[in-house]
């Protein structure tokens, strides 16, 4: 008997409950998955209490995780029982020990690669291909805003900002998180619990400001963000950490210097399963350089989802968190 979490109704992390649940055997083209590490992230939150609701109760959790094919759909190509995948943008259902999904979210993943880098970085790396690479893409010499540096997206983001020579400003609220974030490739950081972010990026810039600026934090900082992006610079909003931003009057981009902003997310980018492992090919390869490093910061059972959750909503983690099934 194979286990999950599930929740019946929206609320906290009290809604998760760790259930017995045994997947469907896969339609024509299906994939089951058995899970080998799963990925947590600000999303699976959301979906939880209710930010972006989930139609079917009970319902699953997660999207992301890595494992070894068990079973396949009679029309499935490319993938075969025993090849060792992984997936970030899957249907919800990935906090489990067995899950089912469709061929078409599945990348395949390189030996040198292990299941729990995987499920630490692939939403998260993803996510930071498409920012960096393709909502904008960021130049030699360049100096970003990037928030929440310390995180799971902001530390992989410190080093690919680096690796395509870029100078990263990163958002943190400790001094650990600072050290931290320096470490893994940012040029400079700013501690937001005691300095103006907008006052240093304008004297870190040297009044220039940043040509763009990332923002996964949404409500406390979407004010801040603007104020840090250069004349025809870009604000891109990819996230929602302390809530969602309202939507603005178009008239505070000119006030602020003709500025642009976006909502992207990696579906979009990753459209195509050719697509999806193209930039699953880039991360892995910068992974298995060595360019990148994996941060994983906390491990926690499966059965532990709970706890897991709410240190991650309460800012008690750095890095990745991965739930072991």
């Amino acid at each position: 008997m194979a286990k999950r979490i599930q929740i019946a109704r929206h609320g906290g992390p009290e809604v998760l409950e760790y259930v017995d649940h045994v997947a469907a055997e896969p339609g024509p083209l299906e994939v089951r998955v058995r899970n080998r590490a799963i990925g947590l992230n600000f999303i699976d939150i959301y979906q939880r209490d209710g930010l972006y609701p989930l139609a079917n109760m009970p319902s699953g959790l997660g999207s992301e995780g890595a494992g070894e094919v068990e079973a396949v759909g009679s029309e499935v190509r490319g993938f075969k029982v025993g090849d060792r995948v992984a997936y970030a943008t899957g249907p919800v259902g990935a906090y489990s020990e067995q899950y089912l999904l469709p061929a078409e979210k599945l990348v395949h993943l390189p030996s040198n690669i292990t299941f729990e880098q995987a499920a630490a970085v692939m939403l998260k790396g993803l996510t930071v291909q498409f920012l960096l690479r393709q909502a904008y893409a960021v130049q030699p010499g360049q100096t970003v805003l990037f928030h929440a540096a310390a995180g799971g997206v902001g530390l992989i983001a410190c080093q690919w900002a680096k690796l395509l020579g870029a100078k990263l400003i990163g958002t943190v609220s400790s001094p650990a998180k600072a050290e931290l974030a320096l470490a893994k490739g940012a040029w400079a950081t700013i501690d937001y619990s005691h300095e103006k972010v907008a006052q240093r990026v304008l004297e870190l810039t040297d009044g220039q400001k940043c040509p763009v600026v990332y923002d996964s934090v949404g409500k406390d900082t979407w004010d801040i963000s603007l104020d840090c992006v250069a004349t025809r610079g870009l604000l891109v909003s990819f996230g929602n950490a302390s809530g969602p931003v309202s939507v603005p009057s178009l008239g505070i981009l000119t006030q602020k210097g003709s500025l642009y902003v976006t909502r992207p997310s990696l579906a979009t980018y990753a459209s195509t399963p050719a697509a999806l492992q193209s930039m699953a090919d880039e991360l892995f390869g910068h992974i298995g350089s060595g360019a990148i490093q994996v941060e994983i910061g906390q491990r926690f059972a499966l059965a532990d989802a709970a706890q897991a959750q709410r240190a991650l909503a309460s800012r008690q983690t750095t890095g990745s968190t991965i739930l072991l099934p």
